[in-house]
Order: structure tokens, then sequence, then C-alpha cells
């Protein structure tokens, strides 16, 4: 039988354009991340970059544990920025927002289409 590649064999494919980006993200986090690490800063950056990028690459093979363990990165960012800086929004917004937004696509059904 011939399969089609129209829209109904799209959508049951895995997140590989959100998958690059977290892979993309979490390297430059990583390695801006052991970077502060040796200068003496948080090790924060250097475990959530490689997290990120375990994300990615299970997310890339259409795990769904990727979409898990995102959730637990997020938690794990929002805990860690109310620590250091407490309720003050203007300061967690720069730790918080951009893993927030992703993390709401990544919500939606279409993101999780394909996911296994």
């Amino acid at each position: 039988m011939i399969e089609m590649a129209g829209p109904a064999n799209r959508a049951a494919r895995p997140p590989r354009l959100f998958a690059a980006l977290l892979l993309l993200i979490g390297a430059v986090l990583a390695a801006g991340g052991v970077q502060l690490a040796l200068l003496g800063g948080a090790l924060y950056y250097a475990i959530a970059g490689a997290a990120l990028v375990v994300c990615g690459i299970l997310l890339w093979r259409g795990r769904r544990m990727g979409a898990w363990l995102f959730l637990l990165i997020l938690l794990g960012t929002w805990g860690w920025a109310i620590w250091e800086v407490g309720l003050d929004g203007w300061q967690l917004m720069p730790r918080v927002l951009l893993l927030t937004v992703l993390g709401l696509w990544l919500l939606m059904p279409w993101a999780r289409r394909g996911l296994l």
C-alpha cells in the first residue's frame, strides 16, 4: 500500500523543530553554565543546559519522556529562581520566561502529536 504524505502523516511526526530548538538552547546554556561555574557562579545553568540537551534528543526521537523531562526542568527552574530572587517579578522574568513560554507551547496538542 502506498502511504500519502498528507497532513495526517505530518501530524504524527515527532516535534523535530522544537527538539532542535531545545538542543541549541541547551548546548548554549550548558557551555555558558560551565564557564559560570568555573568562575564560582551557580551550577544551575550547566545542569539545566545538559538536561535540555537530553530533553531535545528524546523529543527528536519522538519519546514522550522528553516532555516529562521538560516539565521537571521547568519546575526546577521556577524553584531555583524563586529561591534565588524571591517573588520579585522583574528578577524572575529573565530566569523563567523563555522556558515557561516553551513549556506552554509544548502543552498544545499539535506540539505533542507524534510522541510515543
